[in-house]
């Protein structure tokens, strides 16, 4: 297979990333277990995850093509395999913040690179479409191995046996490292013959153009519904379903596993249906799990459940959300980038993965809030209003995209 060695190696590098990146909920489980701090306050773990993705993501779009890609994830697995260490080390509050510190940092440099890339490997909007839906469907494979090989490390009899995850997670880091270290990239990257500062302002530029104002509005809304939900879905299935510690854990594997489908999934549909019709419909479905399903946790019985037959079924149901919001992200990124020329993929992916950041930071703060106020089974009510918002936002970012694709027929 064609160029087969480097989309391996960002396979790879993606699963790795997204174990310690959505990790983040199940640390918070754990951080209001061991370190005494309440809802609002472990919220703000997902803020130092996301706001350095934002920062860096900001300065360094323009910069990695003349850095290198590989080098930059090169660099990225090498500062995440100290925080693992260091985490397991520092053993509190404080080295949790270090460590998704470091993880957003790393994964600006990752995320970056690999969505730049994608447009070097594929010819046709199709191929885009369909490769972007794969390594994300990917990335939640990765999300769902996170809620099994934490888990395995919890000891009711040891409250600090979970952190010994992170000593094996930084060797897989390690393995990860070496096998991009090895791996030829054998693609030509387009190098930009402006300066810094030029493409800099070139990124600048592309906000102002309604194309990329809509798909903003549409990345934002979408990561606050998906990180507000996934965030907190463990605790969600402790303090409301009534599950125990592991069980509580495992159960959020569903809607990893729902979002992989749902990613693989659109990857096909997506070559014979519309991308718009598609997400509209996906997102209607959404709506109404929210609206109709999600009334039945309020019937939970508050003992609490340590056998999988003992699950209402709510606790199944409910995390299927994400077979329906899995295919937003990556075909609302895969339209956009596919409309512009391959040089300005870079600073798009920026932008791309700047508001993201900012949606997953919001949307999880906010349900951390109504979980501690109004309580877990009403805070995922919130989530219907991005959910609308974002549904005009893709009928107008389509139009968008026909009109610059209009205005620039050779690009």
């Amino acid at each position: 297979m064609k160029h087969l060695g480097i989309k391996l190696a960002l396979f790879i590098n993606y699963f790795v990333f997204a174990i310690l990146l959505n990790s983040v909920g199940i640390v918070i489980k754990q951080s209001l277990a061991n370190y005494g701090v309440t809802e609002t306050e472990a919220s703000i773990l997902e803020a130092f995850k996301d706001l350095p993705i934002a920062v860096v993501s900001f300065f360094v779009a323009s910069f990695l093509p003349k850095f290198g890609y590989k080098n930059s994830m090169l660099l990225a697995l090498a500062l995440v395999f100290g925080a693992c260490l260091y985490m397991f080390f520092g053993n509190s509050f404080g080295a949790s913040q270090v460590l998704f510190l470091c993880i957003g940092v790393a994964f600006a440099f990752i995320k970056v690179s690999v969505y730049s890339m994608i447009g070097l490997f594929t010819e046709t909007k199709e191929q885009h479409n369909s490769f972007m839906s794969s390594i994300e469907g990917f990335f939640m494979i990765g999300i769902a191995s996170a809620y099994f090989l934490f888990p395995a490390f919890f000891d009711a009899a040891d409250p600090n046996a979970w952190l010994r995850v992170y000593l094996l997670l930084a060797g897989l880091i390690a393995v990860a490292f070496f096998l991009l270290l090895f791996t030829k990239v054998d693609v030509d990257i387009p190098k930009s013959e402006g300066s810094l500062a030029d493409d800099f302002t070139g990124m600048l530029k592309l906000v102002a153009l309604p194309l990329t104002i809509f798909f903003i509005l549409s990345a934002f809304c979408f990561v606050m519904v998906e990180q507000g939900i996934m965030t907190w879905l463990p605790t969600f299935n402790e303090k409301v379903l009534s599950l125990n510690d592991t069980l509580s854990v495992q159960m959020a594997s569903i809607l990893a596993l729902s979002l992989a489908a749902g990613r693989f999934l659109a990857g096909q549909l997506v070559k014979k249906i519309h991308w718009v019709a598609l997400l509209t419909a996906c997102l209607l479905i959404s709506a109404a799990i929210v609206a109709f399903v999600l009334p039945q946790a309020l019937n939970t019985s508050p003992q609490t459940i340590h056998s999988f037959s003992e699950i209402p079924a709510i606790g199944f149901i409910f995390p299927l959300i994400g077979l329906f919001i899995a295919p937003v992200y990556p075909l609302i990124s895969s339209a956009t980038l596919s409309a512009l020329p391959q040089r300005m993929h870079s600073s798009m992916t920026g932008l791309i993965v700047i508001f993201s950041a900012l949606g997953g930071t919001l949307g999880s703060r906010i349900i951390g809030m109504l979980f501690e106020h109004v309580g877990g089974a009403q805070a995922f009510y919130f989530m219907l209003i991005p959910i609308a918002v974002l549904i005009i936002a893709l009928l107008l970012l389509n139009k968008f995209i026909k009109d610059y694709e209009h205005a620039h027929p050779q690009n």
